[in-house]
């Protein structure tokens, strides 16, 4: 029998990519998504696939995904649907507490009536990074920073889960994304800002860098490629970690660097205004993989450049 997995946000930039893993596995997958953010359009490679369905439905919605979780039944839940946003969660904290919050609680609901064997959730690197001094990385054991809703929401999700976890009998996984990048990603403030640059830099427009007096280049991310995510995904589906792991490069960059690491990649002159800092900003953010190297045999496999050449082909494709 094949295993029955849910998709949390599966039309989203990083979810679609996580549900073609899936299919490709041989899994059985349901995709649920409001559509929000994410875009059926994401999802064209796998409508009409026999293991592949969608339902376009709020996880805030517990009749409508009890009614799922009773009709599909899955083995494993996979929950990438979130309000993603510092800025936003700043903006409208009551929006980001019910998306981030009450969402996961709904899902959390519905697997008390209809057991599980694994829960996947997705959680910030680079929110919950600690204050970095000199060369050190954020561990998974550091206390986060918690300066905005966005990582409260966050951090209170990962301890929902390892409660109900030990409650109701079921293997979890943290993944602490950092920075990630690829095809099919939105343009959608911080959360987007390759895309921003790369859409402004094909537009021949300037972009905007958010800056702080002692660090002229910008803050500083750890970026990760979105195959190299969807891995991680897969490892956490046929291993029992029942931890947080950090999902990134272990390597700091500040986002200037990156700014003109697309410009080489794209062949292009374009400039760039320097602003003031953000509400809420991390100012350096950079993980340390060693737990997810140790327990999931897991590598970052693709540097920045190849990162930015397969996101180039993949927009010549487009169009």
């Amino acid at each position: 029998m094949n295993k029955r997995v849910l998709v949390t946000g599966g039309a989203g930039f990083i979810g679609s990519h996580v549900c073609e893993m899936y299919v490709a596995g041989g899994y059985d997958v349901l995709c649920v998504d409001n559509l929000t953010s994410g875009k059926v359009g994401n999802l064209q490679g796998l409508m009409g696939h026999t293991r592949f369905q969608f339902v376009k439905e709020d996880i805030c919605n517990l009749v409508g995904m009890r009614y799922l979780f009773e009709t599909f039944q899955p083995h494993i839940v996979n929950h990438h649907a979130a309000q993603k946003s510092v800025v936003a969660s700043l903006e409208n904290p009551m929006d980001d507490l019910d998306t981030n919050l009450n969402g996961l609680l709904m899902l959390l609901a519905c697997i008390q009536k209809y057991p599980i064997e694994k829960f996947i959730y997705v959680s910030s690197g680079g929110a919950l990074s600690k204050v970095i001094v000199g060369d050190e990385k954020s561990k998974e054991s550091d206390m986060p920073q918690l300066i905005s809703p966005y990582a409260i929401t966050k951090y209170a999700g990962e301890n929902y889960v390892t409660i109900y976890a030990k409650a109701y009998d079921f293997d979890y996984t943290v993944l602490r994304y950092a920075n990630i990048y690829g095809p099919r990603q939105i343009p959608d403030g911080e959360c987007g800002v390759v895309p921003i640059f790369v859409n402004n830099i094909l537009a021949n427009q300037p972009s905007v860098l958010m800056t702080y007096p002692d660090m002229p280049r910008g803050c500083t991310r750890d970026y990760v490629f979105v195959e190299d995510v969807v891995e991680a995904n897969r490892l956490a589906s046929e291993k029992a970690t029942n931890t947080v792991l950090n999902i990134g490069t272990g390597q700091e960059i500040a986002i200037l660097d990156i700014y003109q690491a697309i410009l080489n990649t794209f062949d292009k002159e374009v400039p760039i205004m320097m602003e003031g800092p953000r509400i809420g900003d991390v100012k350096r953010s950079v993980l340390s993989n060693d737990r997810a190297k140790k327990i999931l045999a897991w590598y970052p496999r693709t540097s920045l450049e190849e990162g930015l050449l397969s996101l180039k082909k993949a927009i010549r494709a487009r169009s």
